[in-house]
């Protein structure tokens, strides 16, 4: 076959046969270059971007590298510095007992969504055409034969703006055997970054020279084509109502970690959505317009790996916020001020969520750093126009990121409007900030391309996410009563309290006896219900009272599909030891009430725990006084029925209240 190479020495043909190694087209470069460094001898079918070193596909040859008759090659290299008289180089051949190296984008472990994806065709079917389908019920034609996940015609009709992840990535990959597609992986990652050192090596590293070599390219924004997160789904309404609580009891904005996992989402081909199984609240300093939390926050490795610890593995999958401004005219309403004449995200938040994006990268096989883009997802609690509180769902583009990442964008007065820096030659903080352009259509209808400097829209930056709650709930947590953490004085975490629940449920009457009444069974449920609260197994994380090995167990337990169902589930935390332990201090620290002062067994379940002894004692001494009779015979004293005091025998008003004492 014939290779096109273009290299920084000109362009050349090389005649090679289909099944030789890149070793020889290596050596063939090699021989046009003058002082070529072999290790930094780099391959591409791009211009610029998607290079690849070549010592990194020894082994392979041509055809299996997707290379065809008369495709061009990208070539670039270092230079070497010699310090001694040259010498002829060459790349070797490999050799069978040479351990092949691995690309980092082959090791890289997936999540589950896109495991499962990958193994999808993604195809949409279409059923069978009444009119133009002439061929039998086993035949196909091309109006019922299945479409392609990233048809046009079909994200149009179904008004789908951004095509998913996988869709996306199934329309670049090459339409060829899996080893080629593996070979050069599509995805390419943004940088807006100089690149340092300097692949030509000409001159010393950025601030103290440039060149086109090391200079990030001109950008231009647009509209992103895919987005990582299709859909976020609430698996239950109560979490965003307990959420609420604390702006609605103090008026204080709120910020929060939405805990969920991936799911398949049918309604956008090879979709994805966040299913967000619960919040966790980070320590917050709240205010009226707005709230101040650290990044990152000190919990944030507990929590994923509770979050792990579930039936259904969980992490963290985006935040959410609260942005309510009640209406002085009507308190039961909020004002609207986030609508397509002001903003839907400002500029501050905007780059707070590629920072958070940027920190939290999704592992790909299809990007040569092993990562690509971000599913963590912005929610937003506003008013609506009506004057209510709705959620609005967000991500910002991978240009965004970008530019973040190099420091070149920041916020500015105007909630709408990013601002971009200048740039900055000094030695600490240096900055190079390329040309930023953006289209827009005039007064006209026109397309005009307008320079971003020193300022542009937020909304060049952001990505749209469908969000909604499942018509049949079934969250993974069951209760969410339990005090939500991080909420000084507002709702406080005690073990003490914990404890008391525990006996009011009878948790230490229960046992792993196979065989339950019915009354246990019903106290089972209730108890099983109760520790199925995130907010509580979080809680008893930090106790010190559940060892690690029994947390997982309780997690995993209380987290299971069939908790409700199966009168049993709980006999696995009932074994452990760390249960055995709680259950001590539970009933060491129930209260015992005296049995000369306190109502019988029969009551004894409606006793209200609280009740100070001294109370029980005057109740004692009044029904003795009451049995003894109204004239206090046989004691000496006279009990006052209204305030209980003890007056002499002969009195007939109380020396302290001045009442009647018969």
């Amino acid at each position: 076959m014939l290779l096109r190479v273009r290299s920084k020495d000109g362009n050349f043909r090389f005649e090679l046969p289909s099944t030789a190694d890149i070793s020889a087209l290596a050596n063939k470069i090699l021989e046009t270059t003058v002082d070529a460094d072999p290790a930094s001898l780099t391959v591409s079918n791009q211009p610029r971007g998607n290079e690849t070193l070549v010592s990194t596909l020894k082994g392979r040859n041509l055809q299996i590298l997707g290379l065809k008759h008369g495709d061009m090659i990208f070539v670039g290299y270092a230079t070497k510095v010699l310090q001694a008289p040259a010498t002829p180089m060459s790349i070797d051949a490999p050799s069978s007992t040479r351990p092949q190296q691995s690309n980092i984008w082959e090791t890289v472990q997936e999540d589950t969504i896109d495991i499962y994806w990958r193994s999808k065709d993604g195809k949409i079917p279409r059923g069978r055409d009444a009119r133009f389908c002439k061929h039998g019920v086993n035949g196909m034609c091309d109006y019922c034969m299945p479409l392609e996940p990233y048809d046009a015609a079909y994200q149009a009709e179904h008004s789908i703006k951004h095509l998913s992840y996988h869709a996306y990535l199934y329309k670049i990959s090459p339409k060829t055997s899996s080893a080629a597609a593996t070979a050069v992986p599509p995805l390419s990652p943004l940088s807006y970054k100089v690149k340092n050192p300097c692949p030509s090596g000409g001159h010393p590293p950025w601030p103290g020279g440039i060149c086109t070599g090391c200079q990030p390219s001109a950008i231009t924004l647009q509209s992103q084509p895919f987005r990582m997160v299709d859909h976020l789904e609430i698996a239950s309404p109560d979490i965003i109502e307990r959420f609420l609580k604390a702006w609605r009891s103090t008026g204080l904005q709120r910020f929060g970690w939405l805990i969920g996992r991936y799911e398949p989402y049918e309604k956008v081909p090879m979709g994805i959505k966040a299913v967000v199984e619960a919040l966790y609240e980070p320590p917050q300093e709240g205010e009226l317009d707005g709230l101040t939390l650290g990044i990152p926050w000190e919990d944030e490795p507990r929590i994923r790996e509770l979050a792990k610890m579930s039936s259904a593995p969980l992490s963290i999958v985006g935040y959410i916020f609260t942005d309510l401004d009640p209406d002085p005219e009507d308190r039961t309403k909020n004002i609207y001020k986030r609508h397509p004449h002001s903003f839907f995200v400002s500029s501050l938040e905007a780059i707070f969520a590629a920072t958070i994006q940027k920190s939290n990268p999704t592992p790909s096989r299809s990007s040569p750093s092993g990562t690509f883009g971000s599913r963590m997802v912005t929610a937003i609690l506003t008013a609506t126009e009506d004057g209510k509180v709705d959620i609005s769902a967000y991500q910002v583009s991978e240009q965004a990121c970008a530019m973040v990442d190099a420091d070149m964008i920041e916020a500015s007065v105007e909630p709408g409007i990013v601002r971009i820096k200048e740039e900055d030659r000094s030695q600490d903080t240096a900055r190079y900030v390329p040309d930023v352009f953006f289209r827009y259509k005039n007064e006209y209808n026109l397309e005009v391309k307008k320079t971003a400097k020193p300022c542009f829209p937020v909304e060049y930056l952001l990505i749209n996410v469908t969000y909604g709650f499942p018509q049949s709930p079934s969250p993974l947590f069951r209760s969410n009563q339990f005090a939500i953490e991080n909420r000084p004085g507002l709702e406080d975490q005690h073990i003490e309290d914990v404890l008391k629940t525990l006996a009011r449920l009878g948790a230490p009457q229960l046992s792993d006896s196979p065989h339950t009444s019915t009354s246990d069974a019903s106290k089972r449920l209730e108890l099983a219900k109760w520790l199925s609260d995130w907010h509580l197994l979080a809680f008893l994380e930090t106790t010190q009272l559940v060892s690690k090995v029994d947390m997982k167990v309780l997690v995993s337990t209380v987290t299971s599909p069939s908790l409700l169902e199966d009168p049993s589930a709980l006999n696995a935390v009932f074994k452990t030891e760390s249960w055995q332990t709680l259950m001590t201090f539970t009933q060491e620290s129930a209260p015992s009430l005296p049995s000369t002062s306190a109502p019988g067994p029969s009551s004894s379940s409606h006793i209200n725990e609280d009740i100070p002894q001294d109370v029980f004692d005057q109740i004692a001494a009044e029904e003795a006084a009451r049995r003894e009779g109204p004239s206090g015979v046989g004691s000496g004293v006279k009990i006052c029925p209204h305030c209980t005091f003890e007056n002499p025998q002969g009195e007939t008003d109380c020396e302290v209240c001045g009442l009647p004492l018969g």
